[in-house]
């Protein structure tokens, strides 16, 4: 390209106009990234604030004039938090039931597939406005997507005996509504909608799936380390009162927790890991969150494996799966005094006894082989995350389109397939920043392509390259030699279920 060319063009960029769009709110201006054009921060809720705190999320505002949509919104999450190894930034604000939307095509004549992803962080924490979610590639790919902000913590999932239940998971649906009105203006098809999220994200994908009242909102659903816990209502509130009580207010009601900043709360939610090898083995057997989506008796009716079970979701394709050492990492943090330790004794430990005990070791006699500070690190991965994966595709059932996967690229710097490891592939973000604390400086192009490539033409039509979980409960492995389809990716976790 010759000097006047390059002058050229970067007057043509220069003068490109910013993309505006009208929602139902009002209008918004974004900004061209390249070819996408990115809006961030765009309202779909009032800012739960006041008498909204412990409320059902309500549709934004009207504003007049154009809304800048340039910067990311406010986030829920207050502070660097430092739970995940995702960069999720928080950003200060009241208005924080937003959104960000990556469009190729703005404007109605487009009618490309839309994909909305829900950011993981436990239901405490996390952030829409993480580099690592950035749908610019999926925009390349001909793929609007759409990254949601919702209520964390007790905000969002604590039981108020005077408020809203499960307001969370209501923010989630809110936002889908909000796409089914106002995505055609970006470009998208809001009958072509796929929902995705990681760990609680994951979650929150398969809790919708099973959520009758969800299903008008989407086609599709991608659920990546998911966790299918959903709390009893009893424990909802037994949770609720605890809180309550440690922050001086009596019973949760509204008006009393009204006067306790959300941080406050979130710094006295019970950690359900503190307690010692005893108790984390009684909460694995059960999953870990101790907060999150809940049995209410009025959106959720029962817990989303049994929902699953009796049909719900089951028109609707799903793509699960998880990686191999989802929080092995623990292991590096166990002595290795402790190898001096018999394994069943010390599963036992873990709450893990008689028959259960003896056909999890048998099926790991691999990794046992290995250790035991390993064969606990896969313990861990498989109670707390890798069973609901196989939980989740059996509830299903034989005639439901429910595609399994394990991501089993090993990373260079941390030396496990670790929890949020998969997720700039999936993204094809691997130059993001902090990609290569997890990735190393390198990461795989080929890999991103399989796994992001997969996630593209699941979204565009609700298939992927390989065969479905039915079929003698095979998956798809994603690692450093390339993808190939077993029987064994899961094999391990089987006793556990």
């Amino acid at each position: 390209m010759t000097g006047s060319e390059t002058d050229d063009a970067t007057h043509s960029i220069t003068e490109r106009a910013a993309p505006e769009v009208r929602v139902e709110a009002g209008r918004v201006r974004g900004a061209w990234r390249g070819d996408c054009a990115v809006f961030l921060g765009v309202p779909y809720g009032r800012p739960p604030v006041g008498e909204r705190r412990f409320a059902a999320p309500e549709p934004a505002d009207p504003w007049d004039g154009v809304r800048d949509a340039t910067r990311p919104g406010a986030t829920p999450q207050r502070g660097d938090t430092g739970v995940t190894l995702i960069p999720e930034p928080s950003v200060p604000g009241d208005d924080i039931l937003n959104l960000n939307v990556f469009t190729p095509s703005p404007g109605p004549e487009a009618r490309l597939p839309v994909l909305v992803y829900i950011h993981g962080g436990g239901y405490v924490s996390g952030s829409p406005a993480s580099p690592w979610y950035d749908g610019a590639p999926f925009a390349r790919d001909g793929v609007v997507t759409v990254a949601i902000s919702y209520r964390i913590g007790f905000d969002g999932f604590g039981w108020v005996s005077d408020g809203t239940t499960n307001r969370g998971v209501r923010d989630w649906l809110l936002a889908l509504e909000w796409v089914q009105r106002n995505i055609a203006a970006f470009g998208g098809d809001p009958d072509r909608v796929t929902i995705a999220g990681q760990s609680a994200g994951g979650g929150a994908v398969l809790t919708l799936l099973g959520i009758p009242a969800a299903q008008p909102l989407f086609r599709h659903a991608w659920s990546m380390s998911p966790t299918a816990v959903t709390i009893s209502e009893e424990a909802a509130r037994s949770v609720s009162r605890a809180v309550a009580a440690a922050a001086g207010v009596g019973a949760p009601t509204a008006a009393a927790l009204a006067a306790v900043p959300s941080e406050r709360l979130h710094d006295l939610l019970p950690n359900p890991l503190g307690g010692g090898l005893g108790a984390l083995g009684r909460e694995l057997d059960g999953g870990i969150p101790n907060i999150g989506p809940s049995v209410d008796g009025d959106l959720i009716a029962r817990p989303t494996i049994a929902s699953l079970d009796a049909g719900t979701g089951r028109d609707k394709p799903l793509v699960v799966g998880g990686l191999d050492d989802e929080f092995s990492m623990i292991a590096d943090d166990i002595p290795r005094a402790l190898e001096l330790v018999p394994l069943p004794l010390l599963l036992r430990v873990l709450g893990l006894r008689g028959e259960r005990r003896r056909a999890y070791l048998a099926a790991n006699g691999e990794l046992r082989a290995r250790g035991a500070r390993r064969l606990l690190g896969r313990f861990v991965s498989d109670t707390t995350l890798r069973r609901d994966v196989v939980r989740a595709a059996r509830a299903r059932g034989a005639s439901t389109p429910t595609w399994v996967y394990a991501f089993s690229w090993v990373s260079p710097t941390r030396h496990w397939a670790m929890h949020c490891l998969d997720v700039p592939f999936f993204f094809d973000v691997l130059d993001a920043p902090q990609v290569d604390r997890v990735a190393g400086a390198h990461p795989p192009a080929a890999l991103a392509r399989a796994y992001h490539g997969a996630a593209v033409s699941f979204i565009r039509d609700g298939r992927v390259g390989w065969r479905p979980w039915a079929d003698g409960e095979v998956a798809r492995v994603f690692d450093g030699a390339g993808t190939h389809d077993s029987r064994r990716a899961y094999a391990g976790v089987t006793p556990l279920v």
